[in-house]
């Protein structure tokens, strides 16, 4: 059964007003990989730098959806790094995220509206940076 084994633990970078960094690692079971062949447990690193999710600004849409999946955006963006552990495709990636939405308890009008969006919308920065990098 899919779960995040540790909780989500972080700060705001400083300067910054969108961009967080893991204080602690966060850690994620995926039966989805362990079903696709992958290590099922999902590592993201201390210090790992990510923007959360990330939700347009536009009112009504950031009422609806901003806010709602930390855990679960910390996870597609380590996917996102192209020296993420492990290096997934883009569409597994977005799976994993709709897995983890799923298993967390978002209800079907969060996470489908969030998966599309991220299936829609996030192709351009798929495996652009390092698991490594500071935003």
């Amino acid at each position: 059964m899919s779960q995040f084994i540790t909780e989500l633990d972080f700060r705001m970078k400083e300067g910054s007003d969108s961009i967080y960094i893991l204080n602690k690692p966060l850690v994620y079971y995926s039966s989805y990989l362990k079903g696709k062949g992958f290590n099922p447990l999902v590592h993201a690193p201390a210090e790992f730098n990510t923007d959360l999710a990330s939700v347009p600004r536009v009112p009504i849409i950031y009422a609806m959806w901003g806010g709602r999946c930390h855990r679960e955006a910390v996870v597609h963006d380590l996917f996102f790094r192209k020296d993420s552990t492990p290096n997934v495709s883009f569409s597994v990636a977005n799976w994993v995220f709709l897995e983890a939405m799923k298993c967390r308890g978002k209800p079907f009008y969060i996470r489908h509206p969030m998966y599309l969006g991220v299936c829609c919308g996030s192709l351009p920065y798929y495996h652009k940076r390092l698991v490594g990098d500071k935003l």
